[in-house]
Formats: C-alpha cells, sequence, structure tokens
C-alpha cells in the first residue's frame, strides 16, 4: 500500500491551534493518532519510525503536535491543558471514518489513556509509559494506564528510568513489550547487544502485529 503526506493545522480552543501530519495509507482500516512527549516533539525516532512503517499494513498514521509544541514553547503545560487539547482535536482525527488508535509517547501516552473511554478509542498505543518520575515509584501512575477501557499496547525500554518493564503492574488490562536495554526515548548504548536499528525495529514489528490483531 502507498502513502500520501499532507499537514493539517487544527483549532482546538483555548489552547490553541494543533497541527496534524498526515501519513495516509492507501485503503487504510485503522488511524493510529499519536502524541509527542513534553520533552521533545513528532521527530522522536519511535514516531518517524512507525509513520514510515504503518501505511504499508493499512493503518493511517497521524502525527499530533499539540497546542504549546505548534506556538514555539518549550514546556508543556498541565495535563488538563493537555487533555483539552487532545479533545479538541480528536474531530479532525476521526474524519476519515475509521476506528482510531489513541496513542503517543511518554506524556502524549498518558493523555491516550486518560481520554480513550470519553473520546471512543478503538484502542491504545503507549510508548514509553512514564508509570512514574524517576526515583519516585510510589508516585505512580498506573491508574492512568489500567483505566484506559479499550485494548492496549504498552513498548516500554527496558532500560528506562520512568518505569521499568518489570515495575508494571500484572494482570490483562494491558500487553507489554520490552526493548532492551533502551532508555526513555528508546535509544541503546553503543556496547549493547542491540543496535539502534535493530531496537527501533522491534518497536514497529511490534506495533505492526498488535494492529494486525484488532479489528476490523
Amino acid at each position: 500500500m502507498t502513502k500520501s503526506k499532507s499537514v493539517e493545522t487544527v483549532e482546538t480552543g483555548a489552547p490553541g491551534a494543533a497541527r496534524i501530519t498526515w501519513y495516509v495509507a492507501e485503503g487504510a482500516r485503522l488511524v493510529l493518532a499519536a502524541g509527542h512527549g513534553a520533552g521533545g516533539g513528532i521527530e522522536a525516532k519511535d514516531l518517524q519510525a512507525l509513520a514510515a512503517e504503518l501505511p504499508a499494513h493499512g493503518v493511517t498514521v497521524a502525527l499530533v503536535e499539540q497546542p504549546w509544541r505548534v506556538a514555539g514553547k518549550k514546556v508543556a503545560p498541565a495535563p488538563r491543558t493537555l487533555d483539552i487539547g487532545w479533545r479538541g482535536l480528536w474531530p479532525a482525527l476521526t474524519k476519515p471514518g475509521l476506528p482510531v488508535i489513541a496513542g503517543g509517547r511518554s506524556a502524549g501516552a498518558r493523555v491516550a489513556c486518560r481520554t480513550a473511554g470519553e473520546l471512543g478509542a478503538a484502542a491504545v498505543l503507549a510508548l514509553s509509559f512514564p508509570l512514574h518520575p524517576p526515583g519516585k515509584p510510589e508516585k505512580s501512575r498506573a491508574d492512568e494506564l489500567l483505566g484506559a477501557g479499550v485494548p492496549t499496547l504498552v513498548v516500554q525500554g527496558g532500560n528506562d528510568p520512568f518505569g521499568k518493564p518489570a515495575e508494571f503492574p500484572e494482570g490483562k488490562a494491558y500487553d507489554l513489550v520490552e526493548i532492551p536495554f533502551a532508555d526513555h526515548g528508546f535509544s541503546v548504548p553503543k556496547k549493547a547487544a542491540l543496535s539502534q536499528d535493530e531496537a527501533v525495529k522491534r518497536i514497529t514489528d511490534a506495533v505492526v502485529k498488535w494492529t494486525g490483531m484488532l479489528s476490523p
């Protein structure tokens, strides 16, 4: 399947204008809407890899830039404001008339989890879910992840200071794929047994397999 790329600006209300970069799959059956984290944008290696790979598997990818990022600000606003922005752009994500997977990395994953039920997301993709602030496991955000209420895939670095895979609560509320040696940005040390390209491929392979099991 081929893909085409386009950019759309969406007004979200009080937070301001958001931006969606569409990677449209020919004959798409799903849309993956993926937001960025609090410390970076859609140039993140995992988001770019998914945008490059998924359209070939029938999944249109919409990389979402929150209003604060579009406005050129360096610090993300409070979670409530992020949620408002996400809600405001959701109608644009559903325009293709396809089921939408709400997703994102880090703070973007939290937004997707918090709003999935109310917005009618078909599933949630949580990349580098920040289970807790570094060094503060007692400040768990597991309730956000467990409360998504839809099929959820977590892709987590094995050395993520925001929560290593073994720290996640057990249960069947979500699936978890570990990327060995990877940190919060899915970077792996040069001396690791896994190369950077191999780490990124594990991410895309896991998401391709998971989206292939989602209906329709």
